[in-house]
């Protein structure tokens, strides 16, 4: 039996492998998903983490700030889910997996249609 090469990654409207696009939408946090949503037309794919990652560090950052002023130790708890989440997100999206974080993927699949 003859083995199938892998299928190349999909091009974005930037010209860029859909997986290294999704990646980058993590990197900065909101602002890479903020730039990403403005910037990329034509990848569902790229689009859904952008707003993805959008929603989810804006969020967190929130928490963060709330639960950082009320309870001091929480706020760094906070920070440190978000480095996971970080993490997570950049890899699910360089594999190519359309990975939704609870909550926040469902938002942000209904979100990304309307922007």
């Amino acid at each position: 039996m003859a083995e199938v090469p892998p299928e190349e990654p999909k091009k974005t409207s930037l010209g860029m492998d859909e997986n290294i696009e999704g990646l980058l939408t993590y990197v900065l946090g909101a602002l890479t998903g903020i730039i990403f949503l403005i910037l990329e037309k034509e990848s569902d794919f790229v689009r859904f983490h952008a707003m993805q990652s959008t929603i989810l560090f804006i969020g967190l950052w929130i928490l963060q700030i709330i639960l950082g002023a009320i309870f001091g130790p929480l706020g760094t708890l906070v920070a440190l889910i978000e480095i996971v989440v970080w993490i997570v997100g950049m890899l699910k999206a360089y594999q190519g997996e359309r990975y939704k974080f609870p909550i926040v993927g469902d938002l942000a699949e209904q979100w990304v249609e309307k922007v």
